[in-house]
This record gives structure tokens, C-alpha cells and sequence, in this order.
């Protein structure tokens, strides 16, 4: 099962990402734009993700994934560490998150990591 310090290791592998505090907890950023945040006592990860996906994965999977009441009118997603297959799926997750918030210099500087919308 992944954990906090998992998340923290994969978010700031991924090209200009920082860690800093917002909100009493770790936030992480890519060129200064939040991707992911370690809310609830670092149980879960609240990532970027379209809306219209949203509401489908947590439909799939209401075990793993759910909107937060404060974040429902913005395209984010609660993801439970706890519930994560391994390491791989997180890792996937916060690329995918990364690639929506990154610039695009970026994201043409790191074709490996693909689009924004890549599957």
C-alpha cells in the first residue's frame, strides 16, 4: 500500500515540482501550479482531474475515489492511498495530475511523460 512518503517521492520526481505547506498540509506543484495535495492525515491524495472522469471513477470505484465537498465545483478528486493497487497506479495518478497542471514548455521538454489527455 502506497504512503505519504510515496507520494511525496513520485511528486517531486516529476520535472519542476515543489513541495510547499498551504493549508496546514503538503501541497505539490509544478511550476508553481498545484497538482496534489496530502490532505486527512496523509491517508489520501486529492489530485487534478476533468470532471467528466471524476464523476465516472468515483461512480466505478467508491472505494477509492470520492469528491470532497468543498472541491465539488472544481476538477479535483480524493484518491485513498489505502485503497491504491501498488506504487505503479499512484505513480499514474500523479503523472496524470502533473501533465494537467504542467505548462506546456514542459510537457514538450518531457514527451515521456505524454498529454494531458493520453490515456
Amino acid at each position: 500500500m502506497p504512503e505519504a512518503e510515496d507520494v511525496r517521492r513520485i511528486s517531486l520526481s516529476l520535472p519542476d515540482t515543489t513541495e510547499k505547506i498551504a493549508w496546514s498540509m503538503p501541497t505539490f506543484r509544478v511550476a508553481g501550479k498545484m497538482f496534489a495535495t496530502l490532505p486527512e492525515n496523509e491517508t489520501s491524495i486529492a489530485v487534478r482531474c476533468p470532471k467528466e472522469e471524476r464523476d465516472e471513477l468515483v461512480l466505478a470505484e467508491p472505494e477509492k475515489f470520492w469528491i470532497a465537498d468543498h472541491e465539488a465545483g472544481f476538477a479535483w478528486v480524493r484518491v485513498r492511498l489505502a485503497a491504491l493497487e501498488d506504487e505503479g497506479e499512484l505513480r499514474d495518478i500523479l503523472a496524470d495530475s502533473w501533465r494537467q497542471a504542467a505548462p506546456t514548455r514542459l510537457l514538450d521538454a518531457h514527451p515521456e511523460l505524454g498529454a494531458p489527455d493520453a490515456d
